[in-house]
């Protein structure tokens, strides 16, 4: 029995062993039988050792390897200076650069993730979780009774997204890569275009329905309209997360197996830093921070309006919705660099899908829980905005294809829009 324990050492080691392959086998059914007597309390210590290397290794990559993490003691600043001053124009720019490394890493554990679980469920994650920001935003706001920060932030959140977050995506993209042109499922960008312009039908509807007086019941006939057709959205988006995920995956999986054929002779894939389950534990770390430092951004705005002499719907509209979407942002840019533009488009227009037609009819349900009124006139100047922004990230997708150029003109229609609200007066209800 030694005998075969030591020879069974032996072949471990890089020399040829005299051991014949019946020999062998025999020599390492005896060494797994006695292992267990002899090695259990160094199995324990050895465990325990794994542990404490992953948890460590797991911090060093997630907090410590990337540079821009010299900004996280941002966040808990903005903590104490919400409690210590009243100065909420400070409070709102250190939760802004406290938030900011926080979104590239939700962003890196959501690429992480997607090494396990595939591009379309990674994009839907990155989605969801990048999106979770705005939704404790939005109940928080509605619990409070601001109905129109949460219309403002969430549309702002849209055109954020399909603007800001697609055009930066294709315009770094489309210069890393260049002259190469970057190419992506053009029957899940169809697809995604037709779920914003329903989501476009059930914002317009109702306020059509109010500035043209045509109410049957007026102040209700809005108001039932907006939670039927939430409730008939949330069916819809259902309905696509069957299409997407179960019943129609090959069309979302067809231009990643051509990309993947295509760069076998290439060493350019890469392996997971962390495990699956590491990545779902800092998801849901960095996700409730960046909640928290959200909130404090929040009770800052009309504070910081006043501070920056800066109307408080360019804030809710543009800087808070860019704040939010950091974590797409920062993603979004991370895969269009590395030709992934599936995973980006997942990010970008899969968020704005997911807000539109989720968030938005989810605020509603729930407001209708709470008893406010909150409803789906975005009043006419931000719907117009929107329906414009539908249709022309819409006609650039339709090709399935990208360059710099596309996410020039997306940028450009953003600082247009970024203009118009600066100079928008919000009407209250009042007037």
């Amino acid at each position: 029995m030694l005998e075969l324990t030591s020879e069974n050492i032996d072949l471990d080691s890089d020399e040829e062993s005299p051991l014949t392959l019946s020999q062998s086998a025999v020599a390492k059914q005896s060494f797994q039988f006695e292992v267990p007597h002899t090695s259990v309390p160094k199995s324990k210590s050895q465990v325990l050792k794994k542990l404490q290397y992953t948890a460590f290794h797991s911090v060093n990559v997630v907090l410590f390897k990337a540079k821009i993490n010299v900004l996280l003691p941002f966040g808990p600043l903005a903590v104490l200076l919400h409690y210590l001053t009243g100065r909420h124009g400070w409070v709102f720019f250190f939760s802004l650069l406290g938030i900011t490394p926080l979104a590239e890493r939700l962003g890196y554990a959501t690429e992480q993730l997607a090494c396990y679980t595939g591009n379309t469920v990674g994009g839907l994650l990155n989605a969801t979780f990048g999106n979770a920001t705005e939704m404790i935003i939005s109940i928080y706001a509605l619990k409070n009774g601001m109905i129109r920060v949460v219309q403002q932030s969430l549309l702002g959140s849209i055109l954020s997204n399909m603007l800001l977050v697609l055009g930066c995506a294709f315009f770094t993209g489309g210069v890393v890569h260049y002259p190469k042109v970057q190419r992506f499922n053009q029957t899940a960008a169809i697809v995604s275009s037709g779920l914003l312009l329903m989501a476009v039908m059930g914002i317009l509807l109702p306020a059509v329905l109010h500035f043209t007086h045509t109410e049957a019941h007026f102040g209700k006939s809005e108001l039932a309209l907006s939670r039927f057709s939430s409730c008939i959205m949330l069916v819809a988006y259902a309905s696509y997360l069957f299409f997407q995920l179960k019943s129609h995956t090959n069309l979302y999986d067809s231009v990643d197996e051509e990309r993947e054929n295509n760069e076998e002779d290439s060493d350019e894939e890469e392996a997971p830093e962390i495990t699956m389950w590491e990545s779902i534990v800092w998801l849901t770390i960095l996700t409730l921070w960046v909640s928290v430092l959200s909130g404090y951004l929040v009770d800052a705005i009309q504070g910081a309006s006043d501070s920056w002499n800066m109307p408080v719907s360019f804030i809710s509209v543009i800087l808070l919705p860019i704040v939010g979407n950091a974590a797409e942002h920062a993603s979004a840019i991370m895969f269009a660099m590395k030709d992934k533009l599936d995973i980006t488009l997942g990010v970008a227009i899969g968020s704005s899908t997911q807000i539109s037609m989720f968030v938005i009819p989810f605020c509603v349900v729930v407001g209708w829980i709470m008893g406010q009124p909150m409803d789906l006139n975005f009043q006419l100047f931000e719907t117009a905005t929107l329906f414009i922004t539908v249709l022309v990230v819409a006609f650039m997708l339709q090709e399935g294809t990208s360059n710099y150029f596309k996410g020039v003109m997306l940028i450009l229609c953003y600082l247009i829009v970024a203009a118009s609200f600066f100079v928008h007066v919000d009407k209250s209800d009042d007037e």
